[in-house]
């Protein structure tokens, strides 16, 4: 019988996808590769590209797309089965990958083929490939002694079982925690709609009553909304000490051994390397170029912040005070009282405008606003193979020729990790036939779900978080490029990466995008201008406390990854220190924020989650051409579209900025667009 995941259909067979199979097909096609390896190397004499690269190109290629659904399946619909069986193959991967980064042969042969004469023949992208390979290698410790290649090999192995795990923690923490409450009058204050869906939840489990649970959605509704301050807490002990040894959940499923391990290996694969630390590490393939940079811009954007911080949070102490009689504003009172605060100041509440957004209106809005930017079309394609029933297909054209494609799954459920992501299922490429091969995303986030026959309505800022993804996701899909290395976001600076992400969020704000965007769920009337002023108005509403909330998880990040000291660093204290320097709000002791940071201990944002305040210099300073030409002005539009989205990784992004703006980024806009400064 054919195994279903060693074909390679236009689009993953997601119900074909069995536990059992996975591991078969991907010691299969590992075999497949490392035979393969052995017939490039012994068959080159001069290598070139189409001798070495291209080959490597294909075969890296088709193990991508066979383990893409099932990374993506792990994250969406995680079972037992599904899960033991990503896990079983993930230290076959890591080995694998290893094994190719340390092959000595194969970097003599890159080597050469970039000192040869053929190398200047070949065009930008193909060269770019040939030099990124060259630098990876010397990461993948091509230079190191057999013992410490060993080493290397272990440490990666470890790490990325390591990082799961810490993943698993945080999903089966967050699962195992609802409260079920049998009278309404207990969730006093929630908006009808997080009502209805938590009296939908419990229904869902066959229980009587509303269920709150630790999904975004319904937390988020609970900690913002609740009257009821004692289940606020409660629901926020819950939410802060996941995965840790602390709060319900206490050390059932703690990360604090895991966190520890991570940054003791991460420093010793560093050092190993040659790197003083993991942040330099890390640096080496980013845009910022040493360590001293990075937090010199993180801590001055800290000082220009933290004085409207202290305002922001010093004005809701006496709100809550003068209106509320609460002295002792808590961890848990902060999303609530700043909500009032909001609605006095602003007449105006995220849950007024949701009626607003509902989600076929915002998709729609969507594709017209990137539409008109981009000389795009998007159309929704009903039949597929689904791995769920809330999956969606749709497809992008460019004057009737389809370039990409992309799945929605947008609603928070069971067995689904949290937050919003995007990402590749097929990569951009010129196949050996000649052919295309067209880029394929994902696009995930975790929206409450429609209830009953209304459709799903969305807060602000969620249209803004779906905005952000398709950002990411047009990166990936109007790439130009057609080298699998550098097409799309594959060889992008990871501080440059949220560059396009965060750029297409600013059409959320602007009254031309809204008119498209928006329209009430019942009437179809658009969002009214006076409710526009007024969300325009609250646009900057505590964006000192939000500035500088982000750069404490930053320099947590960047700093812990530059100095950690295995046996002497406490991590607690560590994060303590960053916070008395530039937090305004003093979580409580119980507080294990870090214990869930899966950006960092199981994403790619290890020592580079300042990439968020990099790439948004970035975007704000790229967004006002816009203000300065239109919104819309088609020539903007093609620039940024030609400049940035289609050049993928194949330049430097310095130069593609440039070549776009006309000069070298400035802080300026961002501070402007963040009220920070006038």
């Amino acid at each position: 019988m054919s195994n279903p995941m060693l074909e390679s259909p236009l689009l993953p067979a997601f119900s074909k996808i069995q536990p059992s199979h996975i591991e078969t097909a991907i010691d299969q096609m590992l075999a497949d590769n490392r035979k393969k390896v052995e017939e490039i190397i012994e068959g080159l004499t001069n290598p070139s590209w189409d001798s070495l690269v291209a080959p490597l190109e294909e075969m890296n290629d088709r193990l991508a797309k066979a383990w893409s659904p099932v990374s993506h399946m792990n994250s969406v619909v995680n079972s037992d089965e599904l899960r033991d069986a990503y896990n079983a193959c993930l230290p076959k991967l890591s080995q694998y990958w290893t094994e190719m980064g340390q092959n000595q042969a194969l970097y003599q042969a890159f080597n050469e083929l970039a000192q040869s004469e053929a190398f200047s023949d070949l065009n930008e992208a193909k060269q770019k490939v040939i030099s990124n390979t060259l630098r990876d290698f010397r990461l993948s410790g091509i230079a190191l002694n057999a013992d410490d290649q060993q080493r290397y090999a272990q440490l990666q192995q470890k790490l990325s079982e390591l990082t799961t795990k810490f993943s698993e923690n945080v999903l089966d923490a967050s699962n195992a925690w609802n409260k079920l409450l049998d009278q309404e009058s207990e969730l006093e204050g929630l908006p009808p709609m997080a009502l209805a869906a938590a009296k939908q939840m419990a229904e869902a489990k066959g229980l009587n009553g509303w269920l709150v649970t630790l999904d975004f959605p319904s937390y988020l509704a609970t900690i913002t909304y609740a009257d009821n301050r004692e289940l606020r807490k409660e629901i926020y002990t819950a939410f802060a000490t996941r995965a840790s040894d602390q709060g319900p959940g206490k050390g059932q499923w703690d990360n604090s051994p895991i966190m520890t391990e991570i940054l003791e290996l991460r420093l010793e694969l560093a050092t190993l390397l040659g790197f003083s630390n993991y942040a330099e590490y890390s640096l080496a393939t980013k845009m910022a170029e040493t360590p001293d940079q990075v937090v010199k811009f993180l801590r001055d954007l800290a000082e220009k912040s933290l004085p409207v911080a202290k305002q922001d949070f010093q004005q809701l102490r006496d709100f809550a005070k003068d209106n509320f009689n609460v002295e002792d504003l808590q961890a848990w009172d902060i999303a609530y009282f700043s909500e009032k605060l909001k609605q006095e100041k602003y007449a105006i509440s995220e849950e007024q405008i949701r009626p607003y957004f509902p989600l076929p209106k915002v998709l729609d809005g969507l594709f017209a606003v990137t539409g008109k930017l981009f000389n795009i079309e998007i159309a929704e394609i009903s039949e597929f193979d689904r791995w769920h029933k809330d999956a969606r297909l749709f497809e992008i054209s460019r004057e009737g020729e389809v370039i990409a494609r992309f799945f929605l799954d947008l609603y928070a459920r069971d067995k689904k990790r949290g937050g919003a992501w995007m990402d590749d299922c097929r990569v951009r490429r010129r196949l050996d036939d000649g052919s295309l091969q067209l880029p394929v995303a994902y696009l995930v986030c975790n929206f409450s779900s429609p209830v009953g026959d209304d459709p799903a309505l969305l807060t602000h800022n969620e249209v803004t978080t779906m905005f952000h993804e398709f950002g990411h996701g047009l990166h990936h899909m109007l790439t130009q490029i057609e080298c699998a290395d550098v097409s799309g976001i594959n060889g992008v600076a990871w501080d440059a990466v949220e560059l396009p992400s965060q750029f297409l969020e600013n059409w959320c704000y602007e009254p031309e995008a809204l008119a498209l965007i928006s329209g009430h769920y019942q009437t179809g009337e658009t969002l009214p201008q006076a409710l526009l002023d007024k969300m325009l108005a609250a646009r900057n509403f505590q964006s000192g406390m939000m500035m500088v909330r982000q750069l404490e998880f930053s320099l947590f990040d960047f700093c812990l990854h530059r100095e950690y000291q295995p046996g002497k660093t406490d991590i607690q204290a560590f994060l303590n220190d960053i916070r008395r320097n530039v937090a305004v709000v003093t979580p409580p002791e119980f507080n294990r924020f870090q214990h869930s940071f899966s950006h960092i201990f199981a994403g790619g944002y290890a020592a580079g989650y300042y990439s968020y305040k990099w790439a948004e210099v970035l975007s704000a300073d790229a967004f006002s051409r816009f203000e300065e030409e239109g919104v819309f002005n088609l020539q903007t539009g093609n620039d940024f579209r030609t400049n940035i989205l289609e050049m993928g990784g194949s330049k430097e992004p310095m130069e593609l900025f440039v070549s776009f703006r006309g000069r070298e980024p400035s802080v300026d806009a961002l501070l402007r667009h963040c009220g920070i400064t006038g």
